[in-house]
């Protein structure tokens, strides 16, 4: 089949990529950089020519509430009326667990906002909502710290290797669309303070990690069910504590 993957270039796009031709398909990694643009529609048409399907992992390049929620508005409208004109069959996408449930983050509302033209789309589609990647627990940490102290929610919180991420999506798209969502967390809970512990600790920092009940993330202070999937998530395999222990030990030295 020909797959297009757009956001083909980032993280998760560039390991759906590979694990998607090593079972013998034509993927095009769709992005800027390979001359593909959602917000303009530049490269669109010849991408999508004779696409089966087509994966949108792309994320957008400011995480502030409105050009978020422009991004993931004129992206997504213009990349699905590009699929009904080539005829795509299966149009998947990937979000977040919790979208629709902390409407005080704007990036948030702007996912749920590319969910809702999916979802009105008459093309039939499946979407991953994907707990939080392990990869991105520095910025976490960084965007809580305060000098040597970094306050973070004791939430619940369930996340994920983006190694997971890429296998749960090339499942799904070998798969018959569900026309709904799926969803996928790691194999173990923490409270978010926890995970900023682990990570400090592996790191060698030397930073203090206190549990704030009223500490945001991203906008919204949590409870045990902003950021936990519901019952009979797709689980992934790899655990955090091994995730840290494969990080480059210069990495892991240096503390960031």
């Amino acid at each position: 089949m020909k797959i297009v993957v757009i956001g083909g270039t980032g993280l998760i796009g560039t390991k759906l990529a590979g694990k998607l031709r090593e079972k013998g398909h034509e993927v095009v990694p769709a992005a800027p950089s390979t001359g593909v643009n959602t917000i303009t529609g530049e490269g669109l048409e010849k991408a999508l020519s004779a696409a089966e399907i087509v994966i949108d992992v792309a994320n957008s390049p400011s995480f502030e509430d409105e050009p978020a929620l422009s991004f993931f508005e004129s992206s997504g409208r213009n990349l699905l009326a590009a699929e009904r004109a080539a005829g795509v069959r299966h149009d998947i996408a990937l979000s977040i667990v919790g979208t629709d449930r902390l409407p005080e983050c704007g990036y948030f509302r702007a996912k749920l906002a590319q969910e809702n033209l999916i979802n009105a789309c008459k093309i039939p589609y499946t979407v991953l909502r994907a707990t939080q990647f392990f990869e991105f627990v520095g910025g976490i940490v960084e965007s809580s710290s305060d000098g040597q102290i970094v306050r973070l929610s004791p939430a619940l919180f369930q996340p994920v290797a983006s190694d997971d991420v890429a296998a749960a999506l090339a499942d799904i798209t070998l798969g018959a669309p569900v026309n709904g969502l799926v969803e996928l967390a790691g194999p173990e809970r923490f409270s978010l303070d926890e995970f900023g512990r682990k990570y400090l600790i592996a790191m060698k920092d030397p930073r203090k990690v206190v549990a704030d009940i009223h500490a945001r993330y991203f906008g919204a202070e949590l409870d045990d069910q902003s950021l936990m999937p519901g019952s009979g998530p797709r689980l992934g395999s790899v655990r955090f504590e091994d995730w840290l222990a494969r990080l480059p030990q210069a990495t892991r030295r240096s503390g960031n």
